[in-house]
């Protein structure tokens, strides 16, 4: 509190000032000659409008209107007032389209930034539902791991993020848009493919796999998974995007660890094949996530609303 602030007899600002909704009623009382005609422009009742005026007087000290069967008239007071109201209404509204503006540049463009998966397989279905509500909206995206969406947010290069993974980064707020699993999957020529038994978590803590590189959401589950088992021996491949393990995966390089999401097409044409492995629990949450002392406002709300909206069951 200012030395101002905590000495006697100091009232607030709002306290002593009339609201807008009273100063535009006396400049229409000015503008018209009667409290009615006054009232009916700005869609209150009249008696309403006595009230809002009596309470304005009360507030100042002063009368402001003459009110006489044939009008109402301001009085020298009321005139004086007047002129001081016109200056805050006027001031008021710039106020107001200067505030229109900085949310007209805040919307027209939206920073995304969403780890591999999310980028790949959710993120356009959201924008295409995005663009028919905020059609002059500009959006760009940083694809990258968990761990880089989590900076770039934290930097303040991103307005909204998406990652993968068992946790919200520090420094973040978040909440739950999906739930994915993580499949082993190998080409229908791998021994893996022709396996009758699932794997044990052992074996595939052991065996050489071609993984997504460390930070992202995929090896942080795989990593956390297999802790206790021995964890991951050193990978066949470490690749930085998830259509490059597939990719690898596909043309018999080794076995990989990937999102339901990314491998659907793919099991079903039988260029991959799942493996099941016992007794290991390879499942992730999906959330978007923005800085904590922000929360998402204009397009990023708009977008965050699509993403977390109910979904038919399946």
């Amino acid at each position: 509190m200012t030395e101002a602030a905590g000495s006697a007899g100091w009232v607030p600002l709002a306290h002593r000032v009339p609201d807008l909704g009273a100063l535009e009623l006396l400049l229409a009382v000015a503008r018209h000659g009667s409290l009615g005609r006054a009232a009916r422009e700005l869609g209150i009742s009249q008696p309403a409008a006595s009230g809002r005026l009596r309470s304005m007087e009360t507030l100042l000290g002063v009368a402001l209107v003459d009110r006489s069967p044939t009008g109402s008239r301001l009085t020298p007071a009321g005139v004086l007032v007047t002129d001081w109201a016109r200056r805050v209404v006027e001031a008021a509204e710039e106020f107001d389209a200067g505030a229109q503006a900085l949310r007209s540049r805040r919307d027209s463009r939206l920073r995304i930034a969403a780890s591999m998966t999310i980028a790949e397989y959710l993120l356009p279905g959201w924008l295409v539902a995005l663009r028919s509500r905020c059609p002059g909206t500009a959006v760009s995206l940083f694809a990258g791991n968990s761990a880089a969406v989590a900076e770039r947010l934290g930097a303040g290069g991103a307005d909204l993020g998406f990652v993968e993974g068992l946790r919200i980064p520090a420094g973040l707020d978040g909440v739950t848009v999906a739930e994915d699993r993580l499949l082993v999957v190998a080409a229908p020529g791998h021994p893996w493919a022709r396996r009758r038994t699932p794997l044990s978590p052992a074996e595939l803590a052991a065996a050489p796999l071609v993984l997504r590189e460390p930070g992202s959401g995929t090896r942080q589950v795989l990593d956390a998974a297999l802790a206790g088992h021995g964890g991951l021996c050193a990978p066949l491949l470490e690749l930085a995007s998830t259509t490059a393990v597939k990719a690898s995966a596909v043309s018999g390089a080794g076995p990989a660890v990937l999102s339901e999401l990314a491998v659907t097409e793919e099991l079903t044409a039988r260029r991959l094949v799942a493996v099941p492995v016992a007794d290991v629990v390879l499942r992730r949450s999906l959330r978007a996530v923005w800085r904590r002392s922000q929360k998402p406002a204009g397009a990023a709300r708009e977008l965050l609303s699509l993403t977390t909206a109910p979904r038919p069951p399946v």
